[in-house]
């Protein structure tokens, strides 16, 4: 247990995700304090300083117990494992922004690095403590035995377009798949109860990821990136089957046809199915939340609690600074990482070539 009456928390990487959810969450939670802050570029990092009051610039380099009881890594993709595995070799607590890393190989470089310094590595997507999710997962044990799950994410329009690495698929690792793919991975394994992944195929395709009236709207105030995308999907279709035998059907599209973002989240059990209809992220292009059962040929309605757009974030925010605070705590962070790396491989192994249109 830290010496200190709450966690320290350090932030490594101010870019739109730190600014719009980790800097202004923990500086305004009681639970928690930003002692320090890791940003390169001048403007930026006086920024995050001054939203944090007490904070002091460093870099992860300098990042230890002295500074910190914990990191949360938000840097580019491609430099997630470089960044997270020197500090869980120094024994520090490590939240990774998803995707955790790139490859298996990077996982296990991270798996190496915690059992070698004892450093807890932390990650875990924001839609698990959505309020609609939780009342879809109460719903789990009446379905009976689950055999088939449908997990999308489909927006209307959300590429992403504040940073030019979201469309350098050598920076960004992917892109629709890596980026909401992988949260329907994370919740809908959780929801499954934590099986492993046994297969994966897919393919994606890149019809909108280079129109302008596709751009994510919800970016305001970012830089606008003018490249091209580069070795990124704007939408992945894919299969899995996990190692309980359950199939899951898997489609992550930063832009599509549709009118209104849509995630839904599907159980088809051997007694009864259930659906939800809802939209993760921050996305204005909203749909209203809408939970239905079906058991033999009837169909009923479950009432949601309300949660606010961003709700989800600030719980995560909390999940955090309750498991820095818990020590004895245990996650399967690395293996739920290699199980979600297992099924974005398959797909990206099997989609073959794809053209930019």
């Amino acid at each position: 247990m830290s010496a200190h009456p709450v966690p320290r928390i350090a932030v490594v990487g101010t870019g739109w995700m730190a600014r719009r959810v980790w800097l202004p969450m923990l500086a305004a939670h009681a639970g928690a304090r930003v002692t320090a802050v890791v940003e390169p570029v001048a403007e930026r990092r006086e920024a995050a300083l001054a939203a944090c009051p007490g904070a002091v610039p460093t870099t992860s380099e300098e990042i230890d117990r002295s500074v910190a009881d914990a990191v949360v890594v938000a840097v580019p993709n491609d430099r997630h494992a470089e960044v997270a595995a020197p500090l869980l070799r120094r024994g520090m607590d490590v939240f990774v922004e998803k995707p955790v890393c790139l490859s298996s190989g990077e996982a296990d470089t991270l798996a190496s690095a915690s059992a070698t310094g004892g450093g807890r590595l932390l990650a875990w997507s924001p839609a698990r403590h959505r309020a609609d999710v939780a009342a879809l997962a109460s719903l789990r044990a009446d379905l009976g035995p689950v055999r088939y799950a449908e997990l999308e994410w489909v927006r209307a329009a959300g590429v992403p377009s504040h940073a030019d690495w979201y469309r350098d698929g050598s920076r960004s690792g992917g892109g629709a798949l890596v980026d909401l793919g992988w949260h329907l991975l994370d919740v809908g394994l959780d929801l499954l109860g934590g099986p492993g992944v046994l297969h994966a195929c897919g393919v994606v395709s890149a019809d909108f990821v280079d129109r302008d009236d596709r751009a994510a709207s919800w970016h305001a105030g970012a830089p606008t990136s003018t490249v091209r995308g580069r070795g990124v999907e704007d939408s992945a279709y894919g299969f899995v089957t996990t190692t309980d035998g359950t199939g899951i059907s898997l489609r992550s599209s930063w832009a599509s046809h549709n009118a209104r973002d849509l995630t839904r989240l599907a159980l088809h059990g051997a007694r009864g199915s259930a659906t939800l209809e809802t939209t993760f992220g921050f996305s204005p292009h909203r749909t209203r939340p809408e939970l239905t059962v079906r058991v033999a040929g009837r169909e009923r309605g479950v009432d949601l609690p309300h949660q606010e757009v961003g709700a989800e974030y600030r719980a995560q925010v909390d999940a955090l600074v309750a498991a820095v605070a818990d020590p004895g705590r245990t996650g399967d962070a690395l293996d739920r990482t290699h199980g979600i790396l297992a099924a974005i491989e398959g797909i990206y192994d099997t989609s073959g070539d794809f053209v930019h249109v």
